[in-house]
């Protein structure tokens, strides 16, 4: 069975094709972004992205799809993982 390609509107314009179960950060890397990460475990938050209005950790989360094929993303950010 053929995956499902799967745009995703990232928070910095740029738009980009996935397929269904595909890592997020691969995803964003591919965009220009860089999803910020810390215990890679899902345990802290830092790697925590908005996905359609839900929040959504990147490291222990592949991508999937919605009836419209069509993903939003927006990174969020923490003052407490920033330089």
């Amino acid at each position: 069975m053929k995956k499902r390609n799967i745009k995703i509107i990232w928070s910095n314009n740029n738009e980009t094709f996935v397929s269904e179960g595909d890592d997020w950060f691969s995803a964003a890397e591919k965009a220009g972004l860089e999803i910020p990460s810390g215990c890679l475990t899902g345990s802290c938050g830092a790697c925590e992205i908005d996905v359609n209005g839900n929040t959504v950790r990147a490291c222990v989360s592949d991508i999937k799809s919605n009836k419209k094929s069509l993903l939003k993303v927006s990174l969020t950010s923490d003052p407490f993982w920033e330089n």
